[in-house]
């Protein structure tokens, strides 16, 4: 399974008599899912459906979807409510024989009365809105499918920057081992100066006073520790990629103890060339986790 970046665009297009309508996505960072609708007044009951059909294909990203909808050319043609008129016509004669002289309707007053016209949107029957709602139910579906393609097309290009990202950072890992700073002679000859120093500094210190102190310029002094988690956190970004789907808030976990280690390692070091690499691993994460941030 590839990884996904978090944005993304799609937009589809749907027609049917009487309706024509444009389905909007677009996706961008977040640390959570967040889903947001724009529709029309009196699309509002697509919202729950449609919203239950993105969180199940999308783990991460602030969605919006925008729906436009405006009515075909001659979708607005009128037609009588004959019913309502004739019930109107009725009460008319009715009125008409209770006061005599009573001037008879017009028809331009009857046509005007509220349910006399309406448009062919508004008789639309109940199968006419179902199978509306379906068309642009399904046509959300096909922009939604078109986002996730395109999220999953540009996490293949974040794929090769991250495994570029994590090259370097190992370089610069292998070239932090083999500076004499790392290398067990060095370190020896290192405490042995410090202990040295200490004695010095304080000639009456007792035994297990000493034995203390040496402890933690040994800890001090030991870099190999820190290098050994580097090399584990390179792995397990390795196995985040090749495992592919929602992994992005686990490797930007993984990125803070990348940084955590090559912080400690500067901290530790005693020699200008380390910290000098440990300053280039500390930047090197930096770029990494800018990469990672766009990962669903």
């Amino acid at each position: 399974m590839n990884i996904s970046s978090m944005t993304g665009f799609a937009r589809v297009e749907g027609h049917e008599r009487p309706l024509d309508w444009v389905w909007e996505i677009k996706s961008v960072n977040a640390k959570a899912l967040d889903v947001r609708f724009r529709l029309p007044a009196g699309f509002d009951a697509l919202e729950l459906p449609l919203r239950a059909s993105a969180s199940a294909k999308l783990r991460r990203g602030s969605i919006t979807a925008t729906l436009t909808a405006t009515k075909s050319a001659g979708a607005a043609a009128l037609r009588i409510n004959r019913d309502i008129l004739a019930a109107v016509m009725a009460a008319a004669r009715e009125v008409a024989a209770e006061y005599d002289g009573a001037a008879p309707p017009r028809i331009d007053g009857l046509l005007a009365l509220k349910g006399v016209l309406e448009s062919a949107e508004e008789s639309a029957d109940e199968e006419s809105r179902e199978r509306q709602t379906q068309l642009l139910a399904a046509s959300f579906e096909r922009a939604l499918d078109a986002l996730v393609a395109m999220r999953r097309d540009e996490g293949g290009r974040l794929d090769a920057v991250l495994v570029a990202r994590l090259g370097e950072i190992a370089t610069l890992v292998a070239r932090a081992e083999s500076t004499a700073a790392a290398q067990p002679a060095a370190i020896k000859a290192r405490l042995q100066e410090l202990v040295d120093a200490l004695v010095a500094a304080v000639p009456s210190l007792p035994e297990e006073r000493l034995a203390h102190e040496a402890a933690l310029l040994v800890a001090k002094a030991d870099i190999r520790e820190e290098l050994d988690r580097l090399h584990a956190h390179l792995d397990g970004a390795r196995g985040l990629l090749a495992e592919g789907g929602a992994v992005g808030r686990r490797f930007d976990f993984l990125c803070q103890e990348f940084n955590r280690e090559a912080n400690t390692l500067c901290a530790k070091s005693a020699d200008l060339e380390l910290t000098r690499i440990g300053l280039e691993i500390k930047a090197a994460v930096e770029q990494l986790r800018e990469q990672v941030q766009n990962i669903e």
